[in-house]
């Protein structure tokens, strides 16, 4: 009985956020995304927007919107993003003939990694599977993905994150590097 129990949750919702809060995570999500779309635009490909791994949208709502979180800091984020990438590339280089079974190692492997390396960063989930799961286009990347858009994207976003989430003077970030 206590197993089930413990799946009720807590009785209360987490607290509200501040519309100053709010303002400065859209602002930071907007500029950072907006950017990394930019320079992907400029630099690598006007047709289409492989840079923009949907998993970035997820690392925007640590890196902007939860600061203080250790899976939002620095050292998360691009090590989460870089090494996931790694190993979702080599299970997909492995066995991506069987995409089910190339899927599944890559996440898994990831999230040990990750525990193992201290950069849990749950995006990076994300990242190893759209090595796996995405395009032709990134398949033809094969390590170049660690790099581009992995890589890239993620200082591109910490920059951003940088900048924006110490404009408010209630607002610090990072909280630690390594």
């Amino acid at each position: 009985m206590h197993y089930f129990k413990k799946m009720l949750g807590n009785t209360q919702s987490p607290p509200g956020v501040a519309m100053s809060e709010v303002l400065w995570s859209w602002l930071g999500s907007f500029l950072g995304i907006a950017l990394v779309a930019l320079v992907h635009y400029k630099l690598l490909d006007r047709t289409g927007l492989v840079m923009i791994i949907g998993s970035f949208g997820a690392s925007a709502v640590l890196v902007y919107g939860a600061i203080r979180s250790p899976l939002a800091q620095p050292r998360n984020l691009i090590g989460g993003h870089m090494l996931s990438a790694a190993i979702g590339v080599t299970a997909f280089q492995l066995i991506g003939g069987q995409p089910w079974l190339a899927a599944a190692l890559a996440v898994s492997t990831a999230i040990a990694v990750m525990h193992l390396t201290r950069t849990l960063h749950p995006p990076g989930g994300a990242t190893a599977l759209i090595a796996v799961i995405g395009s032709d286009a990134v398949h033809k990347l094969g390590y170049l993905y660690i790099l581009i858009p992995a890589g890239l994207g993620a200082v591109v976003m910490l920059i951003v994150a940088l900048l924006v989430n110490n404009l408010a003077q209630n607002r610090r970030y990072p909280e630690f590097w390594w």
